[in-house]
């Protein structure tokens, strides 16, 4: 079970590092504004205008679709490396990187609680997941 409770602490690290490196480690990365001007099922466009030296205005820049985006507002990101896709930026965009993380703190608190009978590491993870995710959720 403890196995387990890693495997899936692991897993939502993974999933949430792919965003949240760009979001933390902005050191040399173009940062910037999207104004949303429209969203698909997926995904959200929109023109990009820099704040960061170094950085170019560019017409159209994806930014991934969630509860959090909306079309006609404007959002300060981060350009992905070599691409034209975009993450969140800021302590909402923090945040939201860190979701994944977030379920996977409550899902490994059963885990923990009832697999390995340890009850107060059980609470202990289970309230980090519910205030990662309540933090999160107000930010955004």
């Amino acid at each position: 079970m403890g196995t387990v409770a890693v495997l899936i602490l692991v897993a939502g690290v993974w999933g949430s590092w792919g965003s949240a490196q760009h979001v933390m480690l902005t050191k040399g990365r173009e940062q910037g504004t999207v104004e949303v001007t429209r969203c698909g099922e997926d995904t959200c466009v929109g023109p990009y205008t820099p704040l960061s030296a170094g950085s170019t205005a560019r017409a159209r820049v994806v930014l991934e679709k969630s509860v959090a985006v909306r079309k006609g507002r404007t959002y300060t990101v981060v350009l992905k490396p070599d691409s034209d896709e975009a993450v969140r930026s800021g302590p909402a965009g923090i945040l939201f990187a860190w979701v994944p993380l977030g379920g996977a703190l409550l899902l490994a608190s059963v885990v923990v609680a009832g697999g390995l009978g340890r009850a107060r590491a059980g609470w202990v993870l289970a309230g980090s997941g519910v205030a990662l995710l309540t933090a999160a959720f107000m930010t955004i």
